[in-house]
């Protein structure tokens, strides 16, 4: 939302308070409170007839200083509240004549306290971040609506860049774009999201969350253009200011402030298999395609069963379908039998043709109006109500309803939909405001399911596919980017949705291998699933037919098989990512300026990405085969076709279907595993040590996890003269593969 109409003027209706100077400070234990009116104090009468604004620094954890801004203190303030990890962080407080400092870790906030230089400025170990000042921080009053807002503003540098707000399908660099926390249906092809978030990040390593659910508003370099702005509506804002030091380390601490994402079972990894939207679902029908699958030899994990499992007008009631099949424990056992796990659809919503929906209303486990009765819509189904999992009977009533399917063999749950949740003239059952539980609904919805799986399943095999999310789904994996379409320009949408979501803490995301509307050509399908076999979760899905590879062409069958064998025998590393993103919340998936801070050549990338830390993915968006990419300085190797590269600039190819880049980073250790057919085996049986090219005293460190997340062998490699000496601890047996140039020497 933008306040002013150029440098000097306001819009018409706007009146500001700005904070101007300091006038005094607090110190309770470990917070500060400082003092902030809104005029210079010149003369004792000053101080009359003006507002003054508050602001308390705090620290829940060390590196993250917590700014919180009030104007009227005493105003109500409801939740939700995305939940926070708070320790005990040692704090500094320092004062001198012009300054006061407060200190966590390395972080610093520094308060000019000279009269009219209000100045909030922020350091990592001495290195200016960024500052609000001048004319920044401000409540400001539309008299033409009567609505208020609280705003921050801060500083962005020459070569500064904005990323993150959550999965984002406009230009991955969010300078010159203004943005709304608003979660919505709107597939990939505009500026709404399933999944906002409203922590961004720059390339200078900081970070920053707005403590507040509900509809933030950014302007980033768009109101004013040396500034990223953001509001909220009401009489506070708070917001937590995070610096680990790089980019990576920030995203870390974020993971830590908000949750570490759980670790998804191994199986998941593998190739998932829909029923689409609209085909038939029956056993016959569905039993064909897993077993032309299999006939061909193209590996196959998980089958998905979408909407119309259940009948058609009773969406939700969480029953399957007597057209589909009178015997779904049996069918599911009988699928089972052939080494496959089973997903269904599910949403929050409750026809009310649904039996459900009379039982929901009853004890009151639904959304209601505010005056009483069951809020209800047609759209999406006739008469749908939404699940209240503010209440926590309701919880536990869908979770009765999901074990059902648990016990018959069902073993994940597409969580679909949770963004068309009314904000108007509705009640919640714990009394939360419904403009902050539009979007933060999607991570109860998530994590009721998810907390199911683990129970019936046990923790480390249960896993989600989930579309909407809000601050701290990350902890419920796994999530994939919505409705795309079959065309290059979305392919390239949908991956800077998913480099924008991973800022978020988001480890696991997948996609609509080859788009969900429309169908794609062979060329397309073929280059789609070359990128979603790379991503950490892989899903063929459509909206019209079942996306399986001999509906294109005989040679997508082929690519597909090469593709899942690929991945299969790079699950010893991409497992081994996997527990560093539940361990630390670094993402799988990994935009270029993450892993090389301070490459301004990284900054802007958003066709390529790091799956890990030591391969360099870059998709092919053109049907000619065409490439053109970028390779930080080093020397890189083609992981499918040996070829040897040497970075610090971009690189253009043509690549056949059987290859594009995958490029191993230098210095590197890629495990990988001898099974090309199942994505779960013993990853230390028989692995295979692929060594990149060492430079000079180069070293490198490998971890190779078992199916649980526990790491039974760590590898080490370090490049001493001609040789590259390798030292294995841990249980396996292994063989070296050497990319690259100089004698192996293990032991």
């Amino acid at each position: 939302m933008k306040y002013t109409n150029g440098f000097w003027a306001m819009r018409e209706g706007i009146e500001p308070a700005y904070a101007i100077e300091y006038a005094g400070h607090v110190l309770r234990g470990k917070e500060l409170t400082v003092y902030l009116p809104a005029k210079h104090i010149a003369d004792r009468g000053d101080p009359m007839n003006i507002p003054m604004l508050t602001v308390t620094l705090s620290s829940p954890l060390e590196g993250i200083i917590k700014v919180s801004a009030v104007h009227h203190a005493g105003a109500a303030v409801r939740g939700p509240f995305a939940q926070i990890t708070a320790g005990n962080p040692q704090v500094v407080i320092q004062e001198t004549e012009e300054e006061i400092c407060y200190q966590s870790g390395d972080l610093r906030a520094v308060i000019d306290k000279r009269p009219n230089h209000y100045r909030l400025s922020f350091y990592d170990d001495g290195r200016f971040l960024t500052e609000s000042g001048y004319h920044n921080l401000a409540y400001m009053q539309d008299h033409s609506t009567g609505r208020k807002y609280m705003i921050e503003q801060h500083l962005i540098d020459v070569d500064e860049y904005v990323y993150g707000l959550g999965e984002r399908f406009t230009p991955f660099v969010k300078n010159g774009q203004t943005v709304e926390m608003w979660n919505e249906d709107g597939g990939t092809a505009s500026e709404i999201a399933y999944k906002n978030i409203p922590f961004h990040i720059t390339n200078k390593g900081y970070g920053v969350l707005v403590d507040h659910v509900g509809d933030v508003a950014y302007e980033i370099a768009s109101e004013k253009v040396e500034r990223v702005q953001f509001g909220v509506e009401g009489e506070s804002l708070e917001y937590y200011f995070i610096s680990g030091g790089s980019p990576m380390k920030t995203v870390e601490k974020y993971t830590e402030l908000t949750g570490r994402p759980a670790l998804p079972p191994a199986w998941s990894f593998g190739l998932w298999l829909t029923t689409s939207f609209k085909p038939h679902y029956d056993e016959e029908t569905t039993s064909g395609y897993i077993e032309e699958m299999a006939r061909r030899k193209i590996p196959l994990h998980v089958f998905h069963f979408d909407a119309y499992w259940m009948d058609v007008l009773e969406w939700c009631n969480y029953t399957w379908d007597s057209n589909v099949t009178a015997d779904p424990k049996g069918m599911l056992e009988r699928y089972h039998e052939k080494g496959l796990h089973i997903c269904v659809w599910i949403n929050p919503y409750i026809a009310q043709k649904s039996y459900l929906f009379a039982e929901g209303k009853e004890k009151g486990y639904l959304l209601k109006w505010t005056d009483g009765g069951v809020w209800q819509t047609d759209l999406w189904q006739p008469g749908m109500a939404v699940i209240d999992f503010t209440n926590p009977a309701a919880c536990t009533w869908l979770q009765e309803k999901l074990k059902i399917l648990t016990d018959m063999g069902v073993d994940s749950f597409k969580t679909d939909f949770a963004e068309r949740i009314p904000v108007k003239d509705v009640v919640w059952y714990d009394g939360s405001d419904p403009v902050k539980m539009h979007n933060y609904y999607s991570v109860l919805y998530n994590r009721t399911v998810f907390s199911l799986l683990e129970r019936e399943r046990g923790e480390g095999d249960a896993v989600v596919f989930a579309r909407s999310s809000s601050v701290g789904g990350q902890q419920f994996p796994v999530h994939w980017g919505g409705d795309c379409s079959a065309s290059y320009v979305s392919m390239a949408e949908t991956l800077r949705g998913g480099l924008s979501l991973s800022l978020s803490g988001y480890g696991f995301w997948s996609h609509d291998i080859s788009g969900f509307e429309q169908t794609a050509t062979p060329d397309l399908y073929k280059r789609w699933c070359q990128f979603g076999l790379l991503s950490s979760h892989s899903r063929l899905h459509g909206a019209d037919s079942l996306r399986v590879p001999w509906q294109f062409d005989e040679e997508a069958c082929e690519i597909l098989k090469e593709f899942v064998n690929l991945k299969c025998r790079l699950m010893p590393y991409l497992y081994g990512m996997a527990v560093q993103s539940h361990k630390y919340g670094r993402p799988v998936l990994r935009p270029m300026f993450l892993e090389f801070p301070g490459d301004h050549g990284c900054d802007t990338l958003d066709r390529q990405y790091m799956l890990g830390d030591a391969l360099l993915a870059a998709p092919i968006f053109k049907e000619s085969g065409e490439v053109d990419y970028y390779l930080p300085k080093g020397r890189w190797i083609n992981l499918i076709t040996g070829e040897k590269k040497e970075g610090g600039g971009w690189q253009k190819e043509v690549h056949d279907y059987h290859s594009l880049p995958l490029l191993v980073r230098e210095n590197r250790i890629i495990p990988m595993g001898k099974n090309e057919t199942d994505p779960a085996y013993d990853y230390s049986e028989g692995v295979t040590l692929v060594l990149s090219e060492f430079t000079d005293g180069g070293c490198a460190m490998a971890e190779i996890p078992d199916t649980d997340g526990e790491i039974v062998m760590k590898v080490r490699a370090k490049r001493e003269g001609d040789e590259i000496v390798v030292e294995v601890e841990g249980e396996g047996n292994y063989s070296i593969k050497n990319l690259g140039s100089g004698a192996v020497r293990a032991f």
